[in-house]
């Protein structure tokens, strides 16, 4: 069988199969389609490699959600998706989801469709400049010329291979931090041709480079060799995507971790969960004198002020985000802040080091407090009829209770567990979350590169996708955001009848506007009228008629009971509505 079509009629077929091919010998496994003429060839090929096996397909009706969708594949799997766009404002409509890889370091690959040489700059229909139409976003971009002979002969498909390595490499991180890749490919007509199974050959699995592809941090930086401090004084900070390493470092300094939620290291026995508190305590955050970073921290002011003070040494270790973190180059720009691509403890944790952990975690405690602890289970049991009625009716008004944020965000964090997967929306919530869930080793992410509120719901099936095709496990991928979230990515739930669905669980925070932004200094003194309309932006949409309209099921949690009930539901795509309390 020919590893390529012979004469299929097309040029464009046979390039793009070619290329297909070569992009999967390169350890790409999936590719993300958004329908249109110019990328036919693209989307077609793919299909017919699909069905020979080796290569998933997902089918996108907008390429906005396309974008972020391929981007939730590479977070789960590590490894770069491909993206498929016709030409024109197509391609322009991946831009966010290019943004939020560049900036979070996840490996992606556009594969832009275009008109070619002759028809640009004539006016000819859906035509715009596309090569580096992302920018700086995109450290590798090849304009690849339309090809204009049948087949694929073994001079084009050295060049076909050399293109799709070089687009894998750039995008999982060998020369340069990992991210978004594109390959502007031209194509003239006809735009496809017909591809029978006997043309279509797959790539061989031992030729499959997945390591290629997996995600690297390529910094060329040194390995730090920290010891614990003589008199105890060094924090480790976790931010998004620190990974597990950052619980091993804060345990073997004898530190306390400052873990983010969405960290990857919101667990262990070093975690203080009130950090932010404690960070403008003098006796905790003030007799801070280390501080070793990881990760990308973005959910407080108090981490940023900490590094910008003076007699703070600061530790960073360079991950794979396009840009280095480093908040006090922004008020002392000589500030003489480390990066390192690692760290290694050296030496031994003493007594005080323990100490100095115990008062952070202690401290913790006590600012948290012990929670709702609900009906006392002891009245249940007793011999006192009065103690079991008063167990009764408080248990009742548990159950009744309106939900506030805190409640929800702790009742979602409860009900995930290991082989889950839960994505945090840029709302209120997720700074809930991160201020009061205590810690467990749980896989977390948010698009924290940019912070955008834009795509949660298409990241998050794209990470359920990837999972649900690595394990025959029953995880449910839960996503938690707010009202205005959902509705900036409501064509992630418009689904093509041909198309695999996932098992997910949106829910929602309904509290009709952007709570956020209350907390603003402008809200002191800004009239309340002028900070509804132009900043909260109050809607009335009525989410039950959307999310059903679009073919998910709907549940709403009104009370305490509802939402321990709803949570627990094996519905495969449901949209779960909490009006918020207060």
């Amino acid at each position: 069988m020919a590893d390529g079509p012979v004469g299929s009629g097309s040029p464009a077929t046979d390039t793009a199969l070619g290329l297909l091919q070569e992009l999967v010998r390169a350890g790409v496994t999936d590719v993300v389609v958004s329908p249109g003429s110019r990328s036919q060839a693209l989307a077609l090929a793919a299909v017919a490699l699909e069905r020979a096996g080796g290569l998933t397909v997902h089918v996108r009706l907008d390429e906005r959600t396309a974008g972020f969708f391929a981007l939730g594949l590479a977070v789960e799997t590590h490894r770069p998706a491909a993206v498929v766009t016709t030409s024109g404002t197509a391609v322009a409509n991946l831009h966010p989801a290019v943004l939020e890889a560049h900036h979070s370091g996840v490996p992606m690959i556009v594969l832009s469709a275009d008109r070619p040489d002759e028809l640009r700059g004539i006016g000819s229909n859906q035509t715009t400049v596309q090569p580096g139409i992302f920018g700086q976003a995109v450290a590798f971009v090849r304009d690849v010329e339309a090809p204009s002979a049948h087949g694929v002969d073994a001079s084009v498909r050295d060049t076909l291979r050399t293109l799709a390595r070089q687009a894998v490499a750039a995008a999982a991180g060998h020369t340069g931090q990992p991210g978004p890749a594109q390959l502007n490919v031209a194509f003239r007509e006809p735009l496809s041709a017909g591809l029978a199974p006997e043309h279509v050959s797959p790539v061989p699995e031992d030729e499959v480079d997945l390591a290629f592809a997996t995600r690297r941090a390529h910094t060329g930086l040194p390995v730090a060799e920290l010891t614990p401090d003589d008199e105890p004084g060094t924090v480790v900070i976790a931010g998004h995507d620190a990974g597990e390493d950052a619980e091993r470092i804060a345990w073997e300094l004898g530190a306390p971790l400052l873990a983010e939620v969405s960290s990857g290291a919101r667990f262990g026995r070093n975690l203080v969960v009130a950090y932010r508190e404690l960070l403008r305590d003098a006796d905790h955050g003030g007799a801070v004198r280390r501080a070793v970073v990881l990760g990308h921290p973005t959910l407080s002011r108090e981490i940023p002020a900490l590094l910008q003070r003076d007699g703070v040494q600061t530790i960073v270790v360079r991950g794979p985000a396009a840009d280095p973190f480093d908040p006090a180059r922004a008020s002392r720009p000589d500030a003489a802040t480390t990066f390192v691509s690692d760290v290694r403890v050296t030496g031994r944790t003493r007594p005080e080091h323990r100490a100095w952990v115990g008062r952070w975690v202690g401290a913790s405690r006590r600012i948290l407090g012990d929670g709702d602890a609900g009906p006392d289970l002891d009245a249940k049991r007793s011999a006192d009829r009065a103690e079991r009625n008063k167990f009764l009716r408080d248990e009742v008004a548990l159950r009744r209770r309106p939900v506030d944020r805190a409640m929800l965000a702790e009742a979602v964090w409860g009900v995930t567990w290991p082989h889950d997967r839960l994505v945090l929306g840029a709302s209120q919530l997720i700074r809930e979350a991160d201020a009061r869930v205590l810690g467990k080793k749980i896989r977390v992410h948010a698009n924290r590169g940019l912070a955008g509120i834009d795509g949660t719901v298409s990241t998050a099936l794209g990470i359920a996708a990837a999972l649900e095709q690595a394990s025959a496990s029953v995880g449910t991928t839960r996503v938690l955001l707010g009202d205005l979230t959902l509705l900036h990515d409501l064509g992630a739930f418009v689904t093509g009848t041909e198309e695999r669905t996932h098992r997910v669980q949106v829910v929602v925070g309904n509290d009709h506007g952007g709570a956020i932004f209350r907390g603003l200094e402008v809200a002191k003194t800004t009239p309340e009228a002028d900070m509804r309309r132009m900043m909260s932006t109050p809607q009335q949409v009525d989410v039950e008629r959307v999310v059903t309209g679009l073919g998910w099921e709907y549940r709403r949690a009104a009370t305490w009971g509802d939402l321990e009930r709803v949570l627990t539901d094996p519905a495969e795509r449901v949209v779960i509505e909490v009006p918020l309390a207060g």
